[in-house]
């Protein structure tokens, strides 16, 4: 459909009655200028709630999971209370209550199996987003803006991984082509939940980490959408984060590749798997910023409209992460194939690799890894090399917690000399000493792994010395 723009509202956009009436403010200016389909997250921390939840069930805590249950209900009935006039809050209230029934059922089976299967987690999870949208469609109703709420598990087709399900592109175009497109045609604006989708077969699943932001982009890419905009609580993307930089300031574009690296290394873009569904149609994004809806926020697009200056375009970094290294005992060990056995290990645990760099002559090499994911790491590497460290042929894993990362991005890298000099020595000034050093062939980015207690340090002195902040004028 020509024009056709998607937009996504996060959890803090429909965290309130009062930020649901912004989003569907926003939802019917663009509706009456150009088809539009929008997608709604869970209202902020309701996620949390429903897994909480389930885990009470799976515990056998009923009071606990009555007293979640309460209060599930008590700000989703006191939001359409604020939201809508009475003549439509029974209604809406009923459905309110159906949703909450279904998520109660739900958890009451894993209180009888005292487990929580991923695909009942999967089901249940998703009633947030549902009541997100029910309010949503309601309240533009209320407005005069013709509107219906769409579960994604109706439009987004996806494999049978519970919890980090990966969609079937063609089969959702298919579901796309026989449910939203026929409102878009009869001029009704679609409010689809986030986060969801169903197998071929018709079971509830969920998209793992960013889901709302990939139920967005596969739409988008699906319908053939000209925009995505996502609307979150920031201006859009950053220099550097602004608790940690004063004068760090939003940048007005940036490339896929960039915006991918940015999230890979910590910052709030968005994640690299949202991204992948638009690059193919090279379907520019918008991150925007609900609370402030005048301001442009940053694009998103394959390549800069402008001439790229030299150096890097942001500063971003990550504490809550993990060195480890691997070592030969002696040179009759080939490093080159622990190296890959680790990587295999990394793979099966689903671990995902921030840097990894190593040495040519002693064939050590060590990898990054966020803390959260340690544990499973060390675990299925202990497995892996369980021969090698048993008869020394591997000296012990060596993990050090106390490091951070800094990651400097930016296309203007490419080829820039004398610039990975400049930041080191404008971390060196500060009596901070660097770890590892990692940069991938394609120059996009600089991994830099320092002491936790420099870390901070750090990024502020990469920024400045790259000249990333506010202009003063």
């Amino acid at each position: 459909m020509s024009n056709l723009l998607v937009m996504k509202f996060g959890g803090t956009s429909m965290g309130s009655a009062e930020r649901i009436g912004v989003a569907a403010k926003i939802s019917a200016e663009q509706h009456a200028m150009r088809p539009v389909v929008i997608v709604v997250s869970a209202m902020s921390k309701v996620t949390d709630l429903l897994l909480d939840s389930l885990r009470k069930a799976e515990a056998g805590d009923q009071a606990d999971l009555d007293r979640n249950l309460k209060t599930l209900f008590t700000r989703h009935f006191d939001c359409c209370r604020a939201l809508l006039p009475p003549a439509r809050q029974e209604a809406a209230l009923a459905g309110i209550h159906r949703l909450i029934s279904e998520f109660s059922r739900i958890a009451k089976g894993c209180m009888m199996l005292g487990d929580r299967p991923p695909r009942s987690t999967d089901e249940a999870v998703a009633i947030g987003e549902k009541l997100s949208a029910l309010l949503m469609a309601e309240y533009l109703e209320s407005q005069g803006v013709r509107a219906r709420a769409v579960s994604g598990e109706d439009l987004i087709a996806t494999d049978a991984v519970f919890g980090n399900a990966t969609p079937l592109m063609e089969q959702t175009r298919h579901r796309c082509d026989s449910v939203a497109a026929p409102l878009l045609a009869d001029r009704v604006l679609p409010v689809v939940t986030g986060f969801n989708g169903s197998t071929l077969d018709g079971r509830p699943t969920t998209l793992g980490r960013g889901g709302s932001d990939f139920s967005a982009s596969i739409l988008a890419a699906a319908l053939d959408a000209s925009e995505l905009w996502i609307w979150t609580d920031v201006d859009g993307i950053m220099t550097g984060d602004p608790r940690l930089i004063p004068d760090a300031r939003v940048l007005d574009e940036i490339t896929y590749s960039e915006a991918a690296e940015l999230a890979y290394a910590g910052a709030k873009v968005l994640h690299p798997r949202t991204l992948a569904p638009l690059i193919e149609r090279q379907i520019p994004v918008w991150s925007k910023n609900s609370f402030a809806p005048e301001k442009p926020g940053t694009r998103i697009v394959a390549q800069l409209g402008r001439e790229v200056a030299g150096g890097p375009h942001a500063v971003t970094s990550m504490a809550e992460v993990a060195l480890v290294a691997i070592e030969p005992a002696n040179a009759g060990v080939s490093g080159t194939r622990l190296m890959a056995e680790a990587l295999e290990a990394l793979d099966a645990a689903g671990v995902e690799l921030l840097a990894i760099t190593s040495s040519s002559y002693r064939q050590s090499f060590c990898f990054l890894v966020r803390q959260s994911e340690l544990k499973a790491a060390l675990e299925h590497m202990q497995e892996i090399f369980a021969l090698e460290l048993t008869h020394g042929y591997v000296k012990p894993i060596q993990v050090d917690s106390n490091v951070g990362l800094i990651a400097v991005v930016g296309e203007g890298m490419r080829g820039t000399p004398g610039l990975a000099g400049r930041i080191f020595t404008a971390i060196s000034r500060h009596n901070i000493n660097i770890i590892a050093i990692a940069q991938g062939s394609s120059e996009l980015t600089i991994a830099i792994v320092v002491r936790r207690e420099g870390l901070e340090r750090a990024v502020r002195a990469v920024h400045e010395e790259c000249g990333l902040g506010c202009l003063v004028p």
